[in-house]
């Protein structure tokens, strides 16, 4: 499955909307996303499920690219 992360890039700072980016990720569930963000300094806003219609609405997103992180 594929999910979309929400982030803020430095964990110290108070999240500000304007300053949240998103990352793809394959992995079979919420908990397997920590896990692979977990040596990452990032705070992580939401992590949102992507499939059906959804999903291929981001594939036409020109950023969308799926990260290959291993545990």
């Amino acid at each position: 499955m594929i999910f979309k992360v929400f982030y803020q890039e430095n964990p110290d700072e108070v999240p500000v909307r304007e300053k949240t980016k998103t990352l793809y990720i394959e992995a079979e569930s919420e908990r397997e996303v920590r896990q692979k963000l977990q040596g990452h300094t990032m705070n992580i806003e939401y992590i949102q499920p992507l499939e059906g219609a959804h999903l291929e609405y981001e594939k036409k997103n020109p950023d969308f690219k799926v990260l290959e992180i291993r545990v």
